[in-house]
């Protein structure tokens, strides 16, 4: 099997799954409990917390565990709306947000706040200026991915968080969960970023678990009541074995991150310069420093994008189309479009997405198989 498909989900690291089973047989007690069992769950839970916000430069006071990426958007946006509502009603997203911002946004629009999108260029970046003029006296948080989903994109934080200087009372809300352990720490967590979002399943730890960076001082409104769990902003006992695990995976991919993006580079600059020999094959990735090492996507023009899944998955190679939260729904590229491909190209998309676990051998198969696939095609292509 050559698995493809690693932005959707990867797959746990053989100690991660370790310290999962062992945290879970022997740390046994509620981190809320007064007992020693307790105390023991709470020092671990709490040491985890500190490990995390090392790895990303922040304060543990400033780290808060979630059940995953659209837990960690949704708390942001309605949160942090909920809570700045007597001072303004308007945010600022991008138009190529991942649905767990858009959708979080479409349900404040029914409860009268007023949402604006960011257009995007042809290469699937925001643009800095278009999105400065939409700055108002009453908007109260801007909203933008660090490292597109969809294409891999990675987009302008730094450029925006110097815009944003000029308005301190604006709340940043950065999505990290495709650049974490991918790109620098430093490109999508600048000082102006205010809420940052990430998810364990994307960095070789539990599905089910992730976590936020909440800035010192800053407010957000809890979306869950109950207990009072993670400083009275997040009710509910928390996953300690999944956060111990996931605290470990974070140490591990951060600790190889060159190492790897060196390796995803020249696998995807090998698959780049493949396809893009073949006079139907559309990217819709550039192979530059602007997009992440471990995304490529690309399109067979005439093919539709689950068709070419499909096609591979007979040979036993996963890929995806584009984002795995919209491919079963059969939704297009909602990123493309926003670019201006046109709906018929953007149908062909199709995901490639890499990691650490992935090799050259991989890639030579792929690309034979592709060949195979192609050429299988040619006539429906015609």
């Amino acid at each position: 099997m050559i698995y493809f498909d690693n932005a959707a989900t990867t797959m746990p690291y053989p100690e991660v799954l370790k310290t999962y089973q062992d945290v879970s047989q022997k740390i046994i007690g509620n981190p809320s409990s007064l007992h020693q069992l307790g105390s023991q769950a709470s020092r671990i839970l709490e040491a985890s917390r500190k490990q995390i916000a090392e790895l990303i430069g922040k304060k543990p006071e400033e780290i808060f565990f979630t059940s995953g990426g659209t837990e960690s958007d949704n708390w942001v946006i309605k949160g942090v709306a909920f809570e700045k509502m007597s001072f303004g009603k308007h945010i600022i997203i991008s138009s190529i947000e991942h649905p767990a911002v858009t959708e979080s946004a479409k349900a404040l629009e029914k409860l009268g706040f007023e949402i604006d999108y960011a257009p995007v260029n042809k290469q699937g970046f925001v643009i800095v200026e278009h999105l400065e003029k939409m700055v108002r006296k009453d908007t109260i948080l801007v909203s933008i991915m660090a490292v597109n989903n969809e294409i891999g994109a990675i987009q302008p934080i730094q450029e925006l968080a110097e815009v944003l200087t000029a308005w301190p009372k604006i709340s940043f809300h950065v999505d990290a969960v495709q650049a974490i352990g991918k790109i620098d720490t430093s490109v999508f967590l600048p000082e102006r970023v205010d809420y940052a979002s990430f998810s364990g399943h994307k960095f070789h730890a539990m599905r089910g678990v992730g976590f936020i960076y909440k800035k010192d001082g800053k407010m957000i409104s809890p979306l869950l009541s109950g207990g009072g769990q993670e400083r009275q902003l997040r009710s509910t006992t928390e996953n300690v074995p999944a956060i111990v695990a996931m605290a470990k995976a974070l140490r591990l991919v951060m600790a190889q991150r060159d190492t790897v993006n060196q390796r995803l580079t020249q696998m995807k600059e090998t698959i780049y310069q493949a396809l893009v020999k073949n006079k139907d094959v559309v990217l819709f990735s550039e192979n530059t420093d602007n997009f992440s090492p471990h995304i490529l996507t690309f399109g067979i023009k005439g093919i539709r994008g689950e068709v070419l899944v499909h096609a591979f998955e007979e040979h036993d190679i996963y890929l995806s189309t584009t984002s795995a939260c919209s491919s079963r729904a059969g939704k297009i590229a909602g990123t493309l479009i926003s670019m201006g491909v046109e709906t018929s190209l953007a149908q062909t998309a199709v995901r490639i997405s890499l990691n650490d676990s992935n090799n050259m051998a991989e890639v030579e198969q792929f690309l034979t198989v592709f060949n195979h696939i192609y050429e299988k095609m040619e006539k429906v292509r015609g």
